[in-house]
């Protein structure tokens, strides 16, 4: 099931019903998906070095939320990480809005997505210098993530984090005790104080009857990996796989999803203008990056990192390059060299 199939069937219904609350990169998005891999998004002209077979192939949008696309990307960060990868425990760390600041972040989306990065690193950093917890200063790897399990509105931010720290005072690696590190609950009152004061001072209006208790959790994650992977899924392709959507069907889609308190699969049937209109409610403002990492996993501070791999006798094998794939040649199957490009002005303008 495409998405580019359902964004043309429904596009005119949604302008329709969601047509005044559509942002610019709202359409961007769907022009984007629609072209993809069409000669709207322009072509290369390749040819066989051994055969001299040429054609014309269709290139991809590049729309970060189009569920074709940035699949290199993804894999490439996912290198990055592993190269920074420590032998020690990793946690998770999530920390959720409630449900009366969302139309406030719905509505001020950078504001309040770069104030949920500010606050949620400075209290992580915090905790790990208060000596009761761990007294060293750690590193971390932040992703926001817009969406629930049934694609709900649900601004929250992941946090992965080595279970470990650098004491700069004493000079060398401090780790953590066993699988734990720092308490959720404890978390969840200082990142609510300090969230408030944040929207206190950017001028925004805080709603009334915020509840006192805020939802954070912080989890052993094994050895890292496995928790990098699950927030790659989203990064550069969407909120949704197309593999995920399962019919469409007298105006109406039905997409599966995995329940994330019962783990069973569920699904959820929209009109088609609903469904794509609750797929761009998580299309990110221009510019915004998702993912961030602090502390001696920032891209600014390798020689911390260094220095810390070789105090924990971390070997780290030369990273190549990630090559793109390459066209293969239809009649004997070898990789097809570019000899030309051309992009139909009349389809993109």
């Amino acid at each position: 099931m495409e998405m580019a199939t359902i964004v043309e069937e429904y596009l005119d219904a949604y302008l329709s019903s969601y047509g005044s609350t559509a942002l610019p990169g709202h359409l961007k998005t769907f022009t984007a998906i629609i072209s993809c891999r069409t000669p709207a998004s322009g072509e290369l002209h390749v040819q066989c070095p051994d055969c001299n077979h040429a054609e014309w192939r269709p290139l991809s949008c590049g729309n970060r939320h189009c569920p074709k696309c940035q699949n290199h990307n993804t894999s490439q960060w996912l290198d990055r990480q592993q190269q920074k990868l420590l032998p020690v425990p990793y946690f998770m760390a999530t920390f959720t809005l409630p449900r009366e600041l969302r139309p406030l972040a719905w509505f001020n989306q950078k504001a309040v997505y770069d104030l949920m990065f500010k606050v949620v690193s400075v209290t992580l950093k915090d905790f790990g210098l208060n000596p009761k917890n761990l007294g060293a200063e750690i590193g971390m790897t932040m992703v926001l993530h817009t969406n629930s399990r049934p694609l709900d509105f649900h601004p929250h931010i992941h946090a992965v984090i080595p279970g470990g720290g650098i004491d700069r005072r004493r000079r060398y690696w401090k780790k953590t005790q066993h699988n734990y590190l720092f308490n959720g609950n404890a978390l969840a009152k200082v990142f609510r104080a300090r969230f408030l004061d944040a929207l206190k001072g950017a001028g925004l209006k805080i709603p009334q009857n915020l509840p006192k208790e805020w939802v954070v959790h912080c989890d052993y994650a094994g050895k890292g990996m496995a928790a990098l992977k699950y927030l790659s899924r989203y990064l550069y392709r969407g909120v949704i796989s197309e593999k995920n959507i399962i019919e469409n069907r007298d105006g109406k889609v039905t997409f599966k999803y995995v329940d994330s308190t019962t783990g069973e699969t569920k699904q959820r049937t929209l009109r088609g203008e609903a469904f794509l209109n609750l797929v761009v409610t998580h299309v990110l403002p221009k510019g915004f990056r998702r993912v961030r990492d602090y502390g001696f996993l920032h891209s600014n501070a390798k020689k911390l990192l260094t220095l810390v791999q070789m105090i924990l006798h971390v070997i780290t094998a030369l990273l190549s390059p990630r090559t793109r794939p390459t066209f293969k040649c239809p009649c004997c199957k070898n990789s097809m060299l570019v000899i030309g490009f051309r992009r139909d002005i009349r389809r993109t303008g």
